[in-house]
């Protein structure tokens, strides 16, 4: 040390003598209140809910308005913004659907990110009465409840998603990290490659337009061998299956106008997240459509109609083209009470579209 450090030495050190002999004096404890108003975070066991409470229909209306412009109007996520409804059952897929009635284990967590962080933009805008709602609105669009129901800190435990046990604790520590431990292999780690098959024989090779592998060089073969491969060539051609026969149309098909139903198939995007239609189609948020043109109201298998569905099923309501045609102009006004939060189609030409695209799909 320089002999100007040790004379400044003793004064740096009564400079610097308080700051480590007592607290500096700024700042407070944090009081009870503004803990609480900090912390936001909402339990699966419930803990963290304030009161509040909030219906279907007040969730359908806050949903249009501050959700919508994102997940649609029936969750059913525009662009790249994320599907919060249906999927049911699409988790083993090689494309799964993940939404909060296929996926998500925990309402809390549903309750507890829009609140916290909804919507996208205006984090934290969102009242506890509008949360309870929206989330209501959201177990609907799942088909999880009724539209008459309503959710409140009383009854949010009393509700459970379909997916709550499809999720087992991480066992990895215990299972897989043990084996990346041990020191390396570094030499006769694996069996010989033994080539068992060639790629033609796997049906992997590119063909030519005659059906042989591409690239496929002259027959060199002479006499007998060469007229044995032709044999074998020709009796596997005479022993392709026969094609099977065409799906015969129907007469309403037939008649219908091809780019009619071009367009409805177009239209009917607005309806696929929640209907489908078409060969081994499922019910999903709304039942499956296949055959509802001039077919029974309510009368699809397995899906649970709204009780207003329900009575006008019982009241012998078909589903004739002009009654289709008014419900899809104004499904609330057509049925008050029923399940579909869809405004509706505005424009007559659509709908004449989307029904002729619904009876080409048949039963």
């Amino acid at each position: 040390m320089s002999k100007s450090l040790k004379l400044l030495a003793p004064a740096l050190a009564l400079l610097a003598a308080p700051a480590f002999a007592e607290p500096l004096g700024l700042g407070r404890a944090a009081l009870p209140e503004e803990i609480a108003a900090w912390d936001v975070a909402v339990l699966p066991d419930g803990t963290g809910l304030p009161d509040g409470s909030g219906d279907v229909f007040t969730g359908d209306e806050v949903f249009a308005e501050k959700c919508a412009s994102c997940h649609g109007d029936f969750a059913e996520g525009i662009d790249n913004w994320p599907v919060l409804a249906g999927g049911q059952g699409s988790l083993t897929n090689r494309r799964p659907v993940k939404t909060i009635g296929s996926y998500w284990p925990h309402l809390s967590t549903v309750w507890d990110y829009i609140h916290r962080s909804m919507p996208f933009g205006a984090a934290q805008t969102v009242t506890a009465d509008e949360t309870y709602a929206i989330t209501a609105f959201l177990l609907y669009s799942n088909g999880i409840v009724e539209d008459d129901f309503e959710l409140s800190q009383t009854n949010f435990k009393d509700i459970v998603l379909p997916n709550a046990e499809g999720f087992y604790p991480d066992d990895r520590p215990g299972t897989e990290y043990p084996h990346f431990s041990v020191a390396p292999c570094m030499q006769g780690c694996r069996e010989p490659v033994k080539v068992t098959k060639r790629a033609v024989e796997l049906k992997v090779t590119p063909t030519d337009p005659d059906g042989k592998p591409a690239g496929t060089l002259p027959d060199l073969r002479v006499g007998a061998a060469a007229g044995q491969a032709a044999t074998e060539e020709t009796a596997a051609e005479t022993e392709q299956p026969d094609p099977e026969p065409a799906v015969e149309a129907t007469a309403e098909t037939a008649a219908a106008d091809p780019a009619l139903i071009e367009e409805g198939a177009k239209v009917f995007k607005k309806c696929q997240a929640c209907h489908k239609v078409g060969e081994g189609a499922k019910n999903a948020t709304g039942p499956a459509l296949n055959g509802i043109v001039d077919g029974a109201a309510g009368s699809v298998e397995g899906f649970r109609y709204s009780k207003p569905m329900q009575a006008a099923a019982e009241g012998g309501l078909v589903w004739s083209h002009e009654a289709l045609a008014e419900f899809l102009a104004d499904p609330k006004g057509y049925m008050k009470g029923t399940k579909m939060s869809f405004a509706g189609l505005k424009k007559p030409e659509e709908i004449e579209a989307v029904i002729a695209y619904l009876a080409s799909v048949g039963g």
